[in-house]
């Protein structure tokens, strides 16, 4: 951040950190940050200005991440998951997972062509979650979703009904399958059938 100082004649710019609004004495401290995902950045990428001292320990708190595609067989588009590299070697139970990756398919690399304007990533919706339980999507329905929608089924499509999005009908066997409904159908006295 910078303020202008001084007559219209002759100005000096102020700046600040906008990580921590201290003064910077000298420019060449300065660190430019783009920040190009975060869940609280909405219309693509900014840029901040910081101290190089602030941002000392950054590449210490760095993760190490694994981005992947999970391309189910029902969908028409690959699903993008970013997760830690630590969870994602967990997975592998038969043998380690450099190992898994040393014996996998290669996958032809694609390169854009200069028409092609790349597309912008697609966003990560946690199914699992009170504000996206429920909502109509391609792949597969976790436990934690299933759980999440048989708990609190009236809730979900209260807000479904508010979103102007279809709500999970116990009567509809394709509305029930993906969230182990039958048994909420049955207690409701409500009887199965496709719609």
């Amino acid at each position: 951040m910078h303020v202008p100082l001084g007559s219209s004649t002759a100005s000096t710019l102020i700046r600040f950190s906008d990580l921590t609004g201290k003064h910077v004495e000298n420019d060449g401290d300065l660190v430019r940050v783009v920040v190009r995902q975060h869940p609280d950045l909405e219309g693509g990428p900014v840029e901040i200005q910081a101290l190089a001292e602030e941002l000392a320990t950054v590449e210490e708190l760095a993760l190490d991440l694994v981005t992947i595609e999970l391309h189910f067989p029902d969908a028409d588009e690959p699903e993008t998951v970013v997760l830690e590299a630590e969870a994602f070697n967990r997975l592998a139970s038969a043998a380690p997972m450099a190992d898994v990756l040393r014996g996998a398919k290669r996958v032809a690399r694609t390169v854009p062509s200069q028409a092609t304007v790349p597309a912008a990533p697609k966003e990560r919706v946690n199914h699992a979650s009170l504000a996206h339980a429920g909502r109509p999507h391609k792949g597969h329905t976790t436990d934690a979703a299933k759980r999440l929608v048989q708990q609190h089924l009236d809730e979900v499509n209260a807000r479904l009904a508010a979103e102007g999005t279809r709500t999970i009908d116990l009567g509809n066997a394709e509305h029930v399958a993906p969230y182990n409904l039958e048994a909420l159908a049955h207690e409701r006295g409500t009887t199965l059938g496709c719609q």
